[in-house]
């Protein structure tokens, strides 16, 4: 079977000499106890070489399309291949809901927990956190589940793939819910410097979209669990006229509906239909997290390299993440605030903004994105995890042969 030739967003060209797609569990563990190399792809939405290796390539889109509802116990055990789209809606036709989204709900389950993606929102923190049990085979080809009373349970769910190929996940759930959707359009920046926490706690899930290139913040999007209307004006903001996409003169209709009409939420709280096939990879993404106490002033570091970020820029955006007990979430013991970054397919351009990004939000301790591009050194992402040497522990004990290794895992977390 052939390997892919690329990432969704084609800057990363796969060097793995085999490709498999299993359709049962037994034939996935057979696979991993006889290579000596494995990695996991999911849907390819990773903007690095994290889910690349030079041995065998697997994806779990195949096997089973496991979605077991506990409503009892208020769970749902999902097949790690499923998207969020997948799932979403048999999950509100029985009356319960995850908690948050992210912006696309075309990602993986479980590559989306397993890099510490995440929607928005103060109370809301990475999809991983609804995590409670993760079952994997590791790299005798045993299989194995891990939940959250065990002791290695928060460094076995943001685990970057490198513990073992996840089969399924059990989420934890809460009762279906309905929003709704407004944008604003041109909140002051200096505005957003002396109410931040105000702007951001005016809707369940909230997001900042700014080019950059202005001292206004280009549209806020503010979906809310609640019936009350929005008013025409906000903070100096404006309400929008009709529909937006995120980025000005994109298509409105790719996106989720808007206006204050309510919805399911799982229709508001992602940014893109399920029925919209993402754009063709035409774009790269970077994205850093910082303590929320640090926000105003990571937002004018940034602010000051403008010139830098915007010719690089297809679209930024701002979102809060509240704090974690997972050993490699960017949110670990802290609530924070995402800086994200859109870039033009440019990776030279690209590449020297997101140098200019990490010197100037380096003083922020800021945390990348694992999936995403970022160049920050391995040393000082081991300073900015806590648990990082518990991780490698955890790795170097359920791996020691470093199967699940490649060399984006073997940079940050070396053998021994």
């Amino acid at each position: 079977m052939s390997v892919p030739v690329t990432n969704w967003a084609r800057n990363i060209r796969f060097s793995a000499t085999g490709f498999h797609e299993p359709e049962s569990v037994t034939e996935l563990r057979r696979i991993v106890a006889q290579s000596s190399s494995v990695r996991v792809l999911g849907t390819g939405h990773s903007f690095n070489a994290i889910a690349d290796t030079r041995g065998d390539l697997v994806s779990v889109a195949r096997l089973p399309r496991t979605v077991e509802l506990d409503e009892r116990a208020g769970t749902v055990t999902v097949g790690a291949g499923l998207r969020f789209g997948d799932i979403v809606a048999e999950l509100h036709g029985s009356g319960f809901a995850l908690p948050n989204l992210g912006s696309l709900p075309h990602i993986s389950v479980a590559g989306a927990c397993a890099t510490g993606t995440h929607g928005s929102g103060d109370g809301n923190g990475c999809l991983a956190t609804t995590v409670q049990a993760v079952e994997l085979v590791t790299a005798d080809g045993e299989l194995v589940t891990i939940g959250r009373d065990d002791p290695e349970f928060p460094g076995s769910v943001v685990a970057l793939g490198a513990l073992g190929v996840v089969t399924r996940l059990t989420l934890d759930l809460v009762p279906a819910f309905e929003v709704r959707q407004w944008v604003y359009e041109g909140l002051p920046a200096p505005t957003l410097r002396e109410r931040f926490d105000e702007v951001m706690a005016a809707a369940y899930s909230v997001s900042l979209f700014t080019d950059w290139r202005t001292d206004r913040i280009g549209q806020v999007w503010l979906k809310r669990v609640t019936a009350e209307e929005a008013p025409e004006s906000w903070l100096g903001a404006t309400l929008a006229d009709g529909p937006r996409h995120p980025v000005p003169g994109m298509p409105a209709e790719q996106c989720t509906r808007q206006s204050g009409a309510p919805g399911p939420w799982h229709t508001r709280l992602p940014h893109f239909r399920l029925d919209f096939t993402p754009s063709s990879g035409d774009e790269l993404q970077s994205e850093y997290f910082v303590a929320r106490p640090d926000a105003v002033a990571a937002f004018d570091a940034l602010d000051g390299i403008r010139s830098l970020i915007s010719p690089a820029l297809q679209i930024g955006e701002i979102r809060t993440v509240a704090a974690d007990r997972l050993w490699l979430s960017p949110a670990y013991e802290r609530d924070a605030v995402a800086f994200h970054f859109t870039w033009r397919p440019d990776p030279v351009g690209a590449a020297q903004a997101v140098r200019a990004v990490e010197t100037v939000l380096a003083p922020f301790a800021a945390r990348p994105h694992w999936g995403k591009v970022f160049t920050t050194d391995p040393e000082t992402v081991r300073r900015l995890y806590p648990r990082h040497d518990d991780f490698r522990k955890l790795l170097n004990g359920l791996d020691p042969a470093g199967k699940f290794r490649n060399e984006f895992v073997g940079r940050h977390f070396p053998v021994g």
